[in-house]
């Protein structure tokens, strides 16, 4: 992993930048970490989270994924997503709605999630799954929502979510599969996975099989995407945050460090 890592510190130590990496190879044993606990604004990160709280809630028996959530014109939001371009009155359930959240980063559909289990749900969640400096406080794309402070992520807390996610220990087996499920269709891949080879191809040319459970979190300046890689039989880590950096600059060096995780693996 020492080379991986040497590879990375190579490709943002021209950043001006701030960045929040952790790197874990599960099937190592392997950590490296860069400003783990430093703190950044979540963005569209924080969806990872309340995904996770609404499963909690699921399991528990207080909802059910297939319960219908019927779209509300005084709930739809600008940003990211289809749902605020829906007709009002149109019922979709509760596992299309994290669905939507997830892929295509839909903030009415994030925002629907976090009335449906509430702000003090999702933070008591976030602690209990060791979540220690992140927490939320605000919906998305809200006019005056009046926050205590921004919603806020570190590396290592995002990292710890997904390694429990990616070895079935979060909210439960099932749970860890259907969420995992979910990242693997992202359909937001200009970054980690955006000079990766397609996962489709024929592999006959040297190619090794991959998938990528992830989620991308993005505003200006302030760019991130964190997510579990599976590469033939081996799994890895990835939380790369990053904050006061030029936007075109960010990605390019994400979508780098995405080509060198997937020739470590290989």
């Amino acid at each position: 992993m020492k080379t991986l890592v040497s590879r990375i510190e190579g490709l943002i130590e021209q950043s001006k930048g701030t960045w929040g990496i952790v790197l874990e190879d599960l099937d190592l044993g392997q950590k490296w970490e860069l400003n783990g606990d430093e703190l950044f604004y979540a963005a569209s990160v924080i969806k990872v989270p309340i995904m996770v709280a609404v499963f909690s809630a699921v399991e528990h028996g207080e909802l059910a994924l297939t319960d219908p959530i019927i779209l509300k014109q005084d709930g739809f939001v600008g940003g990211s997503g289809v749902l605020q371009h829906l007709t009002p009155g149109t019922s979709l359930s509760i596992q299309d709605i994290i669905m939507l959240m997830i892929i295509q980063s839909d903030n009415t559909a994030t925002n629907i999630l976090i009335d449906l289990v509430g702000v003090d749900n999702i933070v008591q969640s976030m602690k209990k799954e060791g979540m220690e400096k992140s927490t939320i406080y605000h919906k998305l794309m809200m006019n005056n929502p009046n926050p205590k402070d921004f919603n806020q992520i570190t590396a290592n807390d995002i990292a710890k979510v997904l390694k429990q996610m990616a070895t079935g220990g979060l909210v439960s087996l099932k749970a860890s599969d259907q969420m995992i499920g979910m990242m693997k269709k992202q359909q937001i891949k200009d970054c980690l996975p955006e000079k990766l080879p397609s996962p489709y191809s024929n592999f006959n040319n040297g190619m090794t099989a991959w998938e990528l459970a992830h989620k991308t979190g993005w505003i200006p300046g302030t760019r991130h995407d964190v997510g579990i890689f599976f590469v033939g039989q081996r799994k890895l880590v990835v939380t790369v945050l990053s904050k006061d950096e030029d936007d075109l600059i960010s990605k390019q060096i994400i979508s780098d460090i995405g080509e060198e995780i997937y020739h470590y693996l290989r």
